[in-house]
């Protein structure tokens, strides 16, 4: 959870600023991979000097993933495949991002992106080329430039900001814009990345199935996801490579990637599964320690110095711009949210600020720090709801608490916890700073007798730690570790 939202609103008022420009600049380019003539928005060199822009302004809103050694093993590997590709004298540019979220997406000009949640998943070399492969066909075939109409330039601002956050629509912000096409450019376009990424896997060395291999393991994460969701009432967030069939159904799939058999590797194809694993220990699952740790019943921010307790029944969901918690069946839901305070604002003419009409409001005194808190009535897709409200000051920060029920006559039954929430806030314990710093994924060899039941039981990962563990290592949905393989855990 970081104060970022007003950052991605001014990324993309710049990026909106451009489409006059881009719907002005309609005409016919040939396209790199099939030769054919394309109805384009945009030429060439446009579309580099876009990305060259808007990689900027990424690296200045999106954390990297602070691994050097990492960073350049993903760019060599990514150079391999480029240099495959059907646009081999384009500059591509690979970044790993600091995001737990499984994504990975391109920019036009031959900028890619992918998230170490993503990386997490894969366990080999030829599986991370065929996520890039996939991503260069995208760039190859300049599938973000043929799109016809200004509303696709819209959604390609949307796509990069939620590919690269992981919010999927939550506010004003994609209504205003449309809802961000993270579902991919179409089953068409993915089938073409597809194949390009098979092809420049093959030409690269790497065994073209590893895209059948890569897209399979995608598919389970996203079933996984699915599941998730379901349980934590919200939308599921998946990588949009994927589709609705797994990939050992799907013939169509299989077909386009087969095409790539036709090329003959030399020698042994490449896939460096040892190699691979050797740069992940310490590599972090999950929540970034730069954003706040969700552990059982719990969060802890380290930068900022503060915790929360939650019922241990809780779904507890850190975004990049606010933290929510969700009662079970979905009943209450609690946000909470951090910005700088303005002036010299009273925690009263804080909430005054913000919310039209403030009621049965009183001083609080929370950890030693200023606060206040009183009921709003809120306009709700299910209609006005009174929301309980808290707002503590500390270190000219604001930490806003917002709590509402989905009955509006529910929130007596929820505002107790919604208050206990608020009231937990403190800051953090030497033991607390230590748990702060997040999860991290441990290879080691698999020993005789291992089973993930034990290893979920002694596992610090606060949910699903069975299947989240055999998606971790490609053993979904009742695979067992192999004695003497290795493995990752999680710690």
């Amino acid at each position: 959870m970081r104060p970022i939202a007003l950052r991605h609103r001014r990324f993309l008022n710049h990026f909106l600023l451009l489409i006059p420009l881009l719907v002005s600049l309609t005409g016919c380019a040939t396209n790199p991979v099939s030769g054919s003539q394309d109805f384009v928005l945009m030429s060439e060199a446009e579309e580099i000097r876009l990305g060259r822009k808007y990689h900027q302004q990424i690296l200045k809103e999106m954390p990297l993933y602070e691994n050097r050694k990492l960073a350049a093993y993903v760019e060599q590997v990514g150079q391999r495949m480029a240099r495959s590709s059907d646009r081999p004298n384009l500059k591509f540019r690979f970044t790993l991002l600091d995001n737990p979220q499984v994504n990975a997406f391109a920019l036009p000009g031959g900028y890619i992106y992918i998230n170490r949640g993503l990386l997490a998943y894969l366990n080999s070399e030829a599986e991370l080329a065929a996520v890039l492969g996939h991503e260069i066909g995208h760039v190859t075939a300049r599938h973000s430039v043929r799109r016809q109409s200004a509303s696709t330039v819209t959604g390609l601002a949307g796509a990069i900001l939620q590919a690269a956050t992981g919010v999927q629509g939550s506010g004003d912000l994609f209504n205003v814009l449309g809802k961000a096409v993270l579902s991919g450019y179409g089953r068409e376009y993915e089938l073409e990345s597809d194949r390009l990424g098979a092809r420049y896997l093959a030409r690269a060395g790497y065994d073209p199935q590893a895209m059948i291999g890569v897209i399979g393991v995608l598919k389970n994460q996203e079933l996984f996801e699915k599941q998730r969701a379901r349980e934590e009432g919200r939308e599921p967030r998946a990588y949009h490579g994927v589709f609705a069939t797994h990939p050992r159904n799907d013939q169509r799939l299989q077909e386009v990637v087969n095409e790539a058999n036709q090329l003959k590797v030399r020698g042994t194809p490449r896939i460096a599964r040892g190699e691979f694993l050797s740069y992940f220990d310490g590599l972090a699952f999950g929540d970034s320690a730069a954003d706040g740790i969700v552990l059982k019943g719990r969060f802890l921010h380290k930068p900022l110095d503060f915790g929360l307790n939650f019922p241990s029944d809780w779904t507890i969901e850190n975004r990049p711009d606010r933290l929510t918690a969700v009662s079970p069946q979905q009943k209450a839901y609690l946000e909470v949210r951090v910005e700088k305070i303005k002036g010299n604002l009273s925690t009263l003419q804080y909430l005054q600020e913000n919310f039209k009409k403030v009621r049965n409001g009183r001083n609080l005194t929370i950890a030693g720090r200023q606060a206040y808190s009183a009921t709003t009535q809120l306009n709700t897709k299910s209609g006005k709801r009174t929301a309980r409200l808290v707002v503590v000051y500390d270190g000219g920060q604001a930490f806003l608490f917002v709590g509402l029920t989905r009955k509006n006559d529910e929130l007596n039954r929820y505002d107790k916890a919604f208050l206990q929430i608020a009231r937990s806030y403190h800051k953090l314990s030497p033991e607390e700073k230590k748990l702060a710093r997040g999860l991290h994924i441990e290879v080691r060899t698999v020993k005789a007798g291992t089973r993930f039941a034990t290893l979920a039981r002694r596992s610090s990962i606060p949910k699903h730690a069975e299947a989240q563990l055999r998606l971790l290592n490609d053993l979904y949905p009742n695979g067992e570790p192999v004695p003497g393989k290795k493995m990752k855990i999680v710690h």
